[in-house]
């Protein structure tokens, strides 16, 4: 069934928990549509007067940022091995070339790795494991987990709502849009990502914590 069309047979306390929940796990690792059921959430917001685009975008927010303080938590205590066993059971999401490609840009960006591996598909379920795993300080990490969460949960909630408002007559018929640019533009993330990924298993770097 349709994203949407689903989210709107629910209530809208169930609406906010749905979509807190997906994103959690995603940013927790787990490689679930996250950004897809955040579209679909606030297209349908602006069409919805139940749904409050505020309440969303917290909720959306807090799923984040709490998604990927377990994830780190998770990956600090489980190490490489957990990166070893995510590979066996994601191989698609944690094959090799990904976690290089991935560890590269944590010891070049840092906390700037964190905050813009939210606008990443795949970084996004790496930013919290990883961070553990190369133990970077957990200030640091928090700070650009906070930032990034609420940057990317919010103000795609609020460009959607706002894009629903003002179009909300052509959206009715071609609702599905939003959903459609937002699987293109995770296509496309995840194309750059390969692309950097096999780069990075043809010309392999040891990795060191570094932050």
């Amino acid at each position: 069934m349709h994203v949407q069309e689903w989210l709107d047979t629910v209530p809208a306390a169930a609406v906010y928990a749905v979509v807190a929940l997906v994103i959690g796990l995603e940013s927790l690792g787990i490689p679930l549509p996250g950004e897809i059921i955040l579209v679909s959430a606030a297209l349908l917001s602006s069409q919805h007067g139940g749904i409050d685009p505020l309440v969303l975008g917290a909720c959306a927010s807090a799923g984040a940022v709490i998604g990927d303080s377990i994830g780190y938590a998770i990956g600090r205590k489980g190490g490489r091995p957990l990166l070893a066993w995510l590979g066996r059971k994601f191989p698609k999401h944690f094959s090799e070339g990904h976690v290089a490609t991935a560890e590269r840009s944590f010891q070049k960006w840092g906390m700037w790795a964190v905050f813009f591996g939210r606008f990443v598909a795949l970084l996004r379920i790496f930013a919290g494991p990883l961070a553990g795993v190369l133990r970077m300080q957990y200030w640091k990490f928090l700070i650009a987990n906070v930032l990034g969460g609420i940057v990317w949960a919010g103000g795609t909630t609020a460009v959607i709502y706002y894009v629903g408002v003002v179009a909300e007559d052509w959206l009715k018929r071609f609702s599905w849009l939003g959903l459609v640019v937002a699987v293109l533009i995770g296509i496309a993330s995840m194309l750059i990502v390969k692309r950097r990924a096999s780069k990075a298993q043809q010309t392999p770097e040891p990795v060191t914590a570094g932050e």
